[in-house]
């Protein structure tokens, strides 16, 4: 008996090196093809994450070895710190108004082109092309130059005989322009708007309409309760969106959140300080603290989701 075991040890050794290497001669085209992706995201996204939260206690201006401060960045940032206060201020404020106004306007024009009108391919397309041009610096500049004093907005204005103020010089409506953007930018939520649309029942409405409900009491009680999947992920999405903006508040503003700061975003505040006046263990602070904001309100947003969001069951 010890010599039959003794003999089939090697034999087994041997069987399973021969079975991890039959494993890693059928995973290995795999992992190559990967591998791009394994370098891309530890070295571009792991890394540079691990990076900053180290960064962020440190006293950093990229041309001296960073200085370990422990939680004087953050200390600073709720206690000394006003423009940062600023800068949620108005990030707040295009939040709050940007969002709700973008979800209901891109319902109401999927709503629109839900009643089977023809073209409608077309339409979705002409309607989702501003999400996609939105955010880029040329259409910032144009924004620019359609609300400046002479721009297109006060040459309208003149046909009636209003003299219209320099919408992005003053501070009382520098950030509705930019809110005004963001509504614009309603394509990507409107196509999804409308695929939710397309997933409710038909009849639903013909036994509502039989039992004599108009319209708008349709609409209350049964598209919005059905949509609610729909509207729960639109909010969450482009709210993240909001938090981020910077292309737009960046172009109009010249890059200084002017004027009087009105323009100031929290995502421009953080680009200042970073790349401005170079101190990147701040910049890395306010970027964690924007990290921490964002998976709050995401957090707080699926706890309270099962006290309006309707799903089939």
């Amino acid at each position: 008996m010890t010599v039959h075991a003794a003999d089939a040890a090697p034999q087994d050794a041997a069987s399973g090196t021969s079975k991890w290497s039959r494993v890693w001669q059928s995973h290995a085209p795999g992992y190559l093809f990967l591998l791009p992706w394994f370098i891309g995201f530890f070295g571009l996204t792991i890394g540079p994450i691990i990076s900053s939260f180290y960064l962020s206690f440190t006293d950093f201006d990229l041309l001296t070895s960073p200085d370990w401060v422990g939680f004087a960045n953050y200390e600073r940032m709720f206690t000394n710190d006003r423009t940062f206060a600023t800068s949620m201020r108005v990030t707040f404020t295009f939040v709050l108004f940007s969002v709700p106004l973008k979800l209901a306007f891109a319902l109401a024009i999927a709503i629109l082109l839900n009643r089977g009108m023809k073209g409608l391919p077309l339409y979705r397309a002409v309607f989702y092309l501003p999400s996609l041009l939105g955010a880029s610096v040329a259409i910032a500049i144009l924004w620019r130059q359609i609300f400046a004093g002479d721009g297109l907005v006060n040459q309208f204005l003149s046909i009636f005989g209003i003299v219209g103020p320099s919408w992005i010089s003053n501070p009382n409506y520098s950030l509705w322009t930019l809110i005004v953007l963001s509504v614009w930018q309603f394509g990507s939520p409107m196509i999804i708007f409308l695929a939710g649309l397309r997933q409710i029942p038909q009849d639903m409405y013909e036994a509502a309409s039989l039992d004599g409900a108009s319209k708008w009491r349709q609409f209350w009680k049964i598209t919005l309760p059905l949509l609610t999947p729909v509207v729960f992920f639109n909010a969450i999405i482009q709210t993240i969106e909001a938090f981020k903006s910077f292309t737009p508040a960046f172009i109009i503003s010249n890059g200084t959140g002017s004027p009087i700061n009105s323009t100031l975003f929290y995502t421009l505040y953080l680009y200042n300080e970073a790349f401005s006046y170079f101190r990147m263990g701040y910049a890395s602070a306010l970027a964690w603290f924007l990290l921490l904001l964002i998976a709050c309100f995401t957090a707080f947003s699926f706890l309270t989701s099962k006290y309006w969001v309707h799903y089939d069951d």
